[in-house]
C-alpha cells in the first residue's frame, strides 16, 4: 500500500510540462519507429517484387506480410490479456523466458501499441502496395481484364484476409494469452543470450525481479 501511495504521489507531482514532454517523446518514438520499419519492409518487398517474376511468389510475399500483421496483432492482444502471477514461479525457477514474459505483461500498453498500431499499420500499407503491384502484373499477363475489377477484387481479398485473420488471432490470443506471451518471452530471452544484452534493460539501482 505504501509503495502504491508513493507511486501515485510521484505521478501526480509531475508538472504538466513534464507529462507533455513525455507524451511528445512517446509519440516521436512511435512515429520514427513506424517510419523506419515501413521503409525497411517496403524496400525489402520492392526488391523482391522487382527481381521475382513469378506471380505465385508475389502472392506468397503478400500472404507473408498479412500473416505478420495478424501474428503481431495477436501478440498485442495476448500481452493485454495475459496474467502475470503464473510466471512468478517460473521466474523463481529461472525458466528461460519467464522474466521476459513478466516484463511484456507489465508493458502491455506499449507492447499493444507497437504490435497493433505500428506493425499492423505498416503491414496494412505494404500489403496494399504489393497488391497493386500484383494487379499490374496480372494486367500485363491478361490485358483483356478490367483494371478496376482486378483492383477491387484484390483490395477485397486483402481486406478479407487481414480482418478475418485478425479476428481469429484475437480469439486465439485471448484463450491462449499466457502461452503466446511465454513463447515470445523465450524468443526475447534467446535474442538476449545471442547478443549478450537483455532485451529489457533495467534502470540503475533496480533489480530485475518478479513482484
Amino acid at each position: 500500500m505504501g509503495r502504491i501511495r508513493r507511486n501515485a504521489k510521484r505521478h501526480y507531482s509531475r508538472s504538466p510540462k513534464s507529462q507533455m514532454r513525455q507524451q511528445i517523446r512517446g509519440v516521436a518514438i512511435i512515429a520514427s519507429s513506424t517510419f523506419l520499419l515501413a521503409v525497411l519492409v517496403s524496400l525489402t518487398s520492392e526488391f523482391f517484387l522487382r527481381n521475382v517474376t513469378s506471380l505465385i511468389l508475389a502472392f506468397l510475399l503478400l500472404l507473408t506480410i498479412v500473416l505478420i500483421g495478424v501474428g503481431f496483432d495477436a501478440i498485442g492482444v495476448a500481452a493485454a490479456a495475459a496474467q502475470e502471477p503464473p510466471f512468478h514461479a517460473k521466474a523463481a525457477e529461472k525458466v528461460r523466458g519467464a522474466l521476459e514474459a513478466v516484463q511484456l505483461i507489465r508493458r502491455a500498453d506499449r507492447v499493444a501499441s507497437f504490435c497493433n498500431d505500428v506493425v499492423g499499420d505498416v503491414c496494412g500499407t505494404i500489403s496494399g502496395t504489393i497488391g497493386a503491384a500484383i494487379v499490374l502484373r496480372l494486367l500485363i499477363v491478361q490485358p483483356d481484364w478490367s483494371e478496376l475489377l482486378a483492383a477491387v477484387i484484390m483490395s477485397g481479398l486483402i481486406a478479407a484476409a487481414t480482418v478475418g485473420g485478425k479476428a481469429l488471432g484475437k480469439t486465439f490470443a485471448i484463450n491462449q494469452a499466457n502461452d503466446i506471451i511465454f513463447a515470445v518471452g523465450r524468443v526475447l530471452a534467446w535474442w538476449g543470450s545471442l547478443t549478450g544484452r537483455p532485451f529489457f534493460m533495467e534502470k540503475k539501482g533496480q533489480k530485475r525481479r518478479a513482484r
